[in-house]
């Protein structure tokens, strides 16, 4: 028997045969005195086996183990790991589907800064418009940042934070009015008369759960809070700063 025959016998290619040579997975036949390679029933026996066990999802190595004489694991050992690892994924690949469509009917719509947990993008959407706020929007990716990097328990502690922060109507506003304000303290320096009343608003938005355990000083400096504030006009930096000094000093007192 030919190569191509035996091929087409076990429903491979040529290619594939002599990949499993080349991986000492199937013996290498004897050759005729014209030079040609002649299979036995032994090599479509063999051909057999490997292509029923690739397809069950083996790995090649694994498929060198049961083909050996002396195979550290049989194969009711290699297929129950198999198994095991096929649930594994099966379970999931059936938690991202849930996540996801948890993501895709959630009311407003997927966020821009998505995707983003169900119960974020739910904290999103209860936010109402906030497309013309250059602020709220910088805040909406800041928390979509803080959320895909913090630890598990740590995320909860902040979605705890924001929804008690805007679980309500009035919140809501506030922190609406509180962007505006912002806003129109891009481009100015921190002298503005306008920082004053900023601050004061912001302060009563933010979540104690978010303030740092002590003062923060904003500067220009490296590291996250530097490249953070670089972003703001120092008009609006100024009324950060001083939102989480009054806020904090409301926590002490």
């Amino acid at each position: 028997m030919r190569i191509g025959e035996l091929a087409d016998t076990v429903g491979v290619t040529t290619r594939t045969v002599r990949h499993y040579h080349h991986q000492g997975l199937l013996p290498e036949p004897e050759r005729l005195a014209n030079g040609y390679r002649t299979y036995t029933l032994r090599h479509v026996v063999v051909l057999a086996r490997i292509r029923r066990l690739t397809e069950l999802g083996l790995g090649l190595a694994e498929v060198r183990d049961v083909l050996a004489d002396e195979a550290g694991k049989d194969l009711t050992e290699v297929l129950a790991e198999l198994d095991a690892d096929l649930a594994r994924q099966e379970a999931a690949i059936r938690e991202r589907r849930v996540r996801l469509r948890a993501l895709l009917e959630a009311e407003g719509g997927l966020p821009a800064e998505g995707p983003v947990s169900p119960e974020l993008a739910e904290l999103f959407a209860g936010m109402g418009d906030v497309s013309g706020s250059p602020m709220a929007l910088r805040d909406r990716e800041m928390l979509a940042l803080l959320e895909s990097t913090m630890a598990p328990e740590d995320r909860e502690g902040l979605l705890a934070a924001v929804r008690g922060a805007l679980g309500s109507p009035e919140a809501v506003a506030r922190a609406h009015a509180a962007y505006a304000l912002l806003d129109e303290l891009a481009d100015t320096g921190a002298d503005d008369p306008r920082v004053a009343e900023a601050a004061r608003v912001l302060a009563d938005c933010l979540p104690a759960e978010l303030l740092p355990e002590e003062d923060v000083v904003l500067d220009s400096g490296g590291g996250f809070l530097g490249a953070l504030y670089a972003d703001f006009s120092p008009g609006q930096a100024e009324a950060i700063r001083q939102a989480m000094e009054i806020a904090s000093r409301g926590r002490r007192s």
